[in-house]
């Protein structure tokens, strides 16, 4: 009898740990409601973060054999968000740019003096040519359409320049028409300066 009574009073202490845990969580998640209900917040507010790339740029002309381009004259609705040059790598030299466009469509510039026909894929994560074409700027950009991107090519025989992402052709051709190109070997001076201004 003592023995059935101490078992008993055991499980009486379980379930009611158990019932005090789960009562514990309750009042957790009702104070985490409160709280996101009368602490003011913004859903509205942009999550795409832009970044500079001044430095980079002036950086990857110095560098880069093939004169690097960049867009001048976009609006301020055109945000950058991320950039990179690396010397070497299995493209060759390569030079990328991306952005989100103003409906939030992604839409990046990507430059190699590697073999074309890879670079494109891979950046395109697979598009194919149409054999279709659309002049800009004076120079025939060769398109390409996909199931993930589409993309403007331009193929020049020391450089192979694609737009491409999620955006709708007008604003790849828009951010295409937007690039110019610096001339490659770019001075260390003008690369220090633009150090300097970017701690200030």
């Amino acid at each position: 009898m003592g023995d059935d009574g101490g078992v008993a009073s055991t499980a009486s202490k379980g379930r009611q740990t158990a019932r005090d845990m789960v009562l514990s969580m309750l009042v957790i998640l009702l104070g985490t409601g409160v709280v996101y209900l009368f602490i003011p917040h913004d859903d509205s507010l942009d999550p795409v973060r832009p970044i500079t790339y001044d430095v980079e740029l002036v950086t990857a002309r110095r560098a880069a054999p093939y004169p690097v381009v960049a867009p001048e004259g976009l609006p301020e609705t055109w945000r950058a968000t991320s950039v990179r040059y690396r010397g070497q790598s299995d493209q060759g030299a390569v030079w990328h740019l991306g952005f989100m466009d103003p409906d939030n469509e992604y839409a990046a510039v990507e430059q190699s003096d590697g073999r074309p026909e890879r670079f494109v894929g891979k950046v395109t994560h697979g598009a194919e040519a149409t054999g279709r074409t659309r002049t800009i700027d004076g120079e025939e950009w060769e398109r390409y359409e996909g199931p993930k991107y589409d993309a403007l090519v331009l193929r020049k025989p020391e450089v192979t320049t694609v737009v491409t992402g999620t955006a709708p052709f007008e604003s790849l051709a828009r951010l295409a028409d937007a690039l110019e190109a610096g001339e490659a070997g770019t001075d260390g001076a003008q690369a220090d300066g633009a150090r300097d201004t970017a701690r200030r």
